[in-house]
């Protein structure tokens, strides 16, 4: 039949996961770090999803496509309901407890072994391991002298709140730029690819938490690698909600 459904520009989409969060159908996915529409038959064509795309990747169109399956969706919502609680990913609540070792002799002690993410500590006087300024891929400039020779950390803001060491673990030695692909506005891949292609960047690292929205950055610094010109060494980083390094 035909009928009204959305259609999404994916060169527009940033991967922010905003449209996908906002279906209350299960129509949108996030795939490679872009929106797709995953079934025609979920999308009611009502558009809840339009205002949240900070873009404007997503538009209506009138063309041949299923009729809209309410019983399906229900069906398959209360599948995913059972699974967990509903929500983005990103932004669903979630209590994070990091256990660590009991003190004591380990020779007396009586031990229930058990396999927890370890506690990190730093001196409170830690130094930063920061080497410029600004931070925010926003605000950068392409040319500036910092990025001559620099072996680039490309990281989503809210890792470094997930890993206690992630400055010398990750910065040292590193410039570091970060971004939220869910919050900011537009696409990174522009702004990267002026900063690999006209400045000699030895190596890029990308550290991304696990959350789909987070894809969009990691999608933005694969087509700026691309469209650079250039073969640049990279590697990308996952870090879970709860701080362990998934890959």
């Amino acid at each position: 039949m035909i009928r009204k459904i959305i259609h999404i520009n994916e060169d527009l989409c940033n991967g922010c996961g905003a449209c996908a969060a906002a279906c209350h159908e299960g129509a949108i996915g996030m795939v490679d770090g872009k929106a797709k529409l995953l079934r025609d038959d979920y999308c009611d064509g009502l558009g809840n999803c339009l205002p949240t795309c900070p873009t404007g990747a997503i538009t209506f169109e009138e063309r041949e496509a299923a009729a809209y399956d309410e019983e399906a969706v229900k069906a398959r919502m209360a599948q995913q309901a059972q699974q967990h609680e509903g929500g983005c990913p990103g932004s669903r609540a979630a209590r994070i407890e990091h256990t660590a070792p009991q003190g004591g002799c380990p020779g007396s002690r009586a031990n229930r072994i058990e396999h927890a993410q370890p506690v990190h500590t730093a001196p409170v006087d830690a130094p930063s391991q920061l080497m410029q300024w600004p931070v925010q891929i926003k605000l950068v400039p392409v040319n500036a002298p910092y990025f001559d020779g620099a072996r680039l950390l490309i990281a989503a803001d809210c890792t470094a709140y997930a890993r206690g060491d992630f400055h010398d673990r990750f910065m040292k030695n590193h410039i570091t730029i970060i971004g939220c692909p869910k919050l900011d506005e537009g696409d990174y891949a522009d702004k990267l690819t002026a900063i690999l292609a006209e400045n000699d960047i030895k190596s890029v690292t990308v550290v991304r938490m696990e959350v789909p929205c987070c894809g969009g950055i990691e999608f933005a610094v694969k087509k700026a690698l691309q469209a650079c010109g250039k073969m640049i060494p990279w590697q990308v980083v996952t870090i879970g909600c709860d701080g362990t390094i998934l890959d």
